[in-house]
């Protein structure tokens, strides 16, 4: 099976804003690339293409050796759903689609299954961090509050095979000020990141 890895990225610069109160924009900034970066390593030997439409964004992907899918002002669903479509015609079969705040990813291609639509949510079942579908089923993106529903309703009126992955790993993303003290996060995190800000008392006693 021809698989490939697609991560949708946000401008760099404008990542992150909820964590605002906690870290500054610099610090919000490297965290995005460091989460980028993490993202991009757990696809292995898959080849890894990135929808954006930032060049600051562009320049690391090429960077971190992946190919970008330049899809200006059309907003995120948007980006995946054209990013798909181009994938496809260029003869890839299956396509994961994989955020790019996953602190702790694990091995991407484990998530592709022939024939299949899988989906990962959240660890709170609202959004939706993994989608690995044939790129021939014609699967409608609906990111934002609430998309792991609206993922799950539509991937089974396809008319294929659905299974729904709950990795406790997968379903971490950061999104709030409190995803920074959850203790799987914690351990991973940069040193460079201050993390005390969030939580001033220890998190381990």
């Amino acid at each position: 099976m021809n698989v490939v890895v697609l991560v949708p990225v946000k401008a760099f610069a404008d990542a992150k804003a909820r964590l605002a109160p906690v870290l500054s924009s610099s610090e919000r900034q490297a965290l995005s690339r460091w989460t980028a970066e993490r993202v991009v390593a757990a696809a292995g030997e898959l080849p890894v293409f990135v929808a954006c439409d930032d060049q600051a964004v562009a320049t690391w992907a090429v960077d971190h050796g992946a190919t970008v899918l330049w899809h200006p002002g059309v907003g995120l669903n948007a980006a995946v759903h054209d990013s798909v479509a181009e994938l496809r015609e260029r003869g890839v079969q299956h396509v994961i689609v994989t955020h790019g705040d996953l602190p702790r990813p694990t091995a991407l291609a484990a998530v592709a299954h022939p024939g299949t639509i899988t989906l990962v949510p959240d660890a709170s079942d609202d959004g939706t961090n993994v989608v690995a579908l044939p790129t021939s089923v014609p699967f409608a993106f609906a990111y934002g509050a609430g998309s792991f529903r609206r993922h799950l309703a539509h991937a089974l009126a396809c008319g294929v095979p659905v299974a729904v992955r709950r990795d406790p790993l997968l379903a971490i993303d950061i999104d709030y000020p409190s995803d920074l003290t959850h203790p799987l996060v914690q351990g991973v995190l940069p040193s460079w990141l201050p993390t005390n800000r969030v939580s001033p008392t220890p998190l381990f006693r």
